[in-house]
């Protein structure tokens, strides 16, 4: 936009119908500096060049506020929508002197409206806005509310389309193929467009009115036109002719505007008729400085008022009146020659000020759009450049899947680009996230029929573990299903509609058997906290034991010892070695103190060892070594019997050889019952051995 004199004097007393602008819709106004989001990446990026690019798109949508309702941000799914479009900076120039502004339609379109401005419509559901647009079209003044019916527009389809969105990714995701995705139509779109369609209609009929109302003024004011003409010929009564011109002067005031077509030519018409009124009509000097006089008040006051805008926070706003209040000087009259100059220059200076503002409100808003379209065309660059990789796996495309999720936010919270450019920038942008989603669509469709035969795989397992779950054989089971849950982490991914739900059926099955372990062998724990308990009285017993007069007695109390030693069961593993140990030593102790042979204690001492070793594997070690030394034991003594056997053949009959041969076979009888009772403990060991290693082979 090319600098421009805020005014022109072509003519003083005139008014500077450069003043008028042609005014945005609903152009947003900032009354403090901010620094945009747009403004925050271009500085970071530049100062920190070698940092991660979303570690700092991350900082700046931290630190940037989001947009404020009446800065209406524009969605990245309706970009043709009219509400959309950018503020054209480039044509926001100041008009010719001779082309007064006298578009109604679009001035009344541009004022805010006060009820409606406080309304924070971005934060409405669709129900809301629906609610908020049924409002609006109950409206006598709906034709004041186009920009906030283009907002309320935007929004409602900004969210039916991610809904639609949402639909369209679920579909895809449940495995089937984009091209036969069709949306579920939503119920209050169709109550929204009735709504909108009132609007509409209420708005055509409101400016078929104003229309025909503009060509009804210009027929009155041209009839105006032609009655000074006609007074200026006439001039039959001077006083009378004045009051005349007065009177048509005020009703020029009171019709309202006409056709844009023909404003510039009427009002031509109109000012060389009275100019020609004042110049050619010779009326009374105290009549005419009378008028003046009149005409001077109603400038200056209309100074006053121009002057107040200069303190209006707003400039659209002021530049607006201040668009009226050119429109009420060039309906007065010439003022008292001695003020003329000084008023206008007052009323020039008021009207450049203000003029300058909004000059310079648009050059920052070019400024602006400049770096939002800087901005937005990095966001494109990161875009084109995930596009252009490949990647291999879920996680992969996962994680850049949020990298475009990240930039389509951050886009949101940039404003427009410059109008030129706006459009092109969006659909680059647009295109390149369609193709992201596309190429990921393809890979997972080139990957379906390998998540299928995973899918299968997991199901095979999960049959599996349901086929264990309710087991007891704790040992076997828990090693299976651990060899079942590693061959899991092995098989890939599956489809994603059904990723939790084969998961948490494997998951349950191997949480059922799991449970049921930690239950079975919770209950065995205080079970056997109760027998260590048992176990260490009787062993207190055993040390306490008072032996009695009779030997058979204390051997009997002594296996009774046993014998609930037996009984009394398990006791925790980690005290289980040195509990047996304790109470082998009591007894044994207490079997020295009794008067008995060998062979009957080595029976003892087997009968502990096999006790022992239904429940301890290195009892069942020393049983085994027992057993080889009694072998040992047993080969020798049949040796013997078998050498006094044969040297008994050697003996001579004598009274002397007779009490040897005695001895002898006293001697032999006694080897060979030690012999069978070996015999017997041998065998009894064997049975043992075997028992205790069938128990343990079964527990594995």
């Amino acid at each position: 936009m090319e600098t421009q004199d805020p005014i022109s004097t072509q003519n003083q007393e005139q008014a500077p119908d450069n003043a008028n602008v042609n005014t945005p819709e609903a152009t947003p106004e900032n009354d403090t500096p901010k620094l945009s989001a747009a403004e925050l990446l271009l500085q970071r990026l530049q100062a920190r060049k070698e940092e991660s690019f979303t570690q700092i798109i991350d900082e700046v949508q931290k630190e940037a506020s989001a947009p404020t309702p009446s800065e209406k941000p524009q969605p990245i799914d309706e970009p043709s929508t009219a509400a959309e479009q950018p503020v054209d900076t480039d044509n926001a120039d100041i008009l010719t002197a001779d082309s007064p502004a006298n578009n109604q339609e679009e001035e009344e379109a541009a004022e805010p409206v006060e009820d409606l401005d406080t309304i924070n419509y971005a934060e409405l559901s669709k129900e809301g806005l629906i609610e908020a647009l049924e409002k609006i079209v109950n409206r006598d003044d709906v034709h004041k509310c186009k920009s906030y019916v283009d907002y309320i527009k935007t929004l409602f389809y900004k969210q039916i389309n991610a809904d639609v969105e949402q639909q369209r990714e679920k579909f895809i995701e449940n495995g089937y193929e984009p091209k036969d995705f069709r949306a579920t139509p939503d119920p209050l779109e169709d109550k929204f467009k009735a709504l909108f369609d009132q609007y509409r209609d209420k708005r055509n009929k409101y400016n078929e009115q104003l229309e025909q109302e503009k060509l009804n003024n210009l027929k009155l004011k041209q009839e105006i036109v032609s009655k000074i003409e006609n007074l200026i010929n006439t001039q039959d009564n001077i006083n009378q002719t004045f009051d005349e011109f007065k009177n048509l002067q005020k009703q020029w005031r009171e019709i309202g505007i006409v056709p844009q077509a023909d404003a510039k030519q009427l009002w031509e018409s109109y000012n060389y008729q009275v100019e020609r009124f004042y110049d050619i009509v010779k009326i009374n000097r105290e009549l005419r400085d009378l008028d003046l006089k009149k005409n001077t008040e109603q400038k200056i006051k209309l100074c006053e008022r121009a002057e107040e805008l200069l303190l209006e926070p707003k400039v659209v706003k002021a530049f607006n009146e201040l668009q009226k209040l050119h429109e009420q000087w060039r309906e007065i009259g010439p003022v008292v020659a001695p003020q003329k100059e000084e008023i206008w220059e007052r009323f020039k200076k008021a009207t450049y000020t203000i003029n300058k503002k909004h000059q310079d409100y648009y050059a920052n808003l070019k400024k602006e759009q400049e770096n939002n379209f800087r901005a937005k065309t990095i966001l494109c660059e990161k875009a084109e450049e995930i596009i252009a990789k490949d990647y291999h796996s879920r996680a992969e495309w996962d994680a850049q899947n949020k990298e475009i999720l990240s930039l389509q936010q951050f886009w949101k919270m940039i404003g427009f680009a410059p109008k030129k450019h706006n459009n092109a920038v969006y659909e680059r942008f647009r295109s390149a996230c369609d193709k992201f989603f596309e190429k990921k669509r393809e890979y997972y469709t080139q990957n379906k029929e390998e998540e299928e035969n995973n899918l299968q795989l997991k199901e095979d397992l999960c049959v599996q573990a349901e086929g264990l779950k309710d087991s007891t054989d704790w040992k076997k089971t828990t090693d299976i299903l651990k060899r079942l849950q590693l061959k899991w982490k092995t098989i890939g991914p599956v489809p994603r509609k059904h990723s939790e739900e084969v998961w948490q059926r494997f998951r349950a099955a191997c949480n059922t058997f799991f449970d049921n372990k930690k239950k079975h062998f919770d209950s065995i724990d205080k079970e056997q906290e109760e027998n260590l308990r048992l176990k260490e009285q009787l062993i207190a017993e055993v040390e306490n034991f008072q032996s009695a007069d009779s030997d058979e007695k204390n051997i009997a109390a002594l296996k009774e010892m046993q014998k609930r030693w037996s009984e009394i069961g398990l006791v925790p593993i980690s005290k289980k070695d040195a509990l047996y140990d304790r109470f082998r030593k009591a007894i044994d102790m207490q079997f020295a103190k009794i008067n008995i042979d060998e062979a009957k204690r080595n029976e003892i001492k087997m009968k502990h060892l096999i006790e022992a070793a239904q429940t301890n594997p290195q009892a069942l070690d020393k049983l085994r070594n027992e057993r080889d030394r009694l072998k040992s034991r047993l080969d020798t003594l049949r040796q013997q019997i078998a050498l006094s056997e044969n040297n008994l053949g050697f003996f001579a009959k004598s009274k002397n050889a007779d009490a040897m041969i005695e001895s002898f076979r006293k001697k032999m009888e006694k080897q060979k019952e030690e012999a069978n009772s070996l015999q017997s403990l041998i065998t009894n060991i064997g049975k043992a051995i075997n028992e205790a290693a069938a128990k343990s082979d079964k527990k594995n």
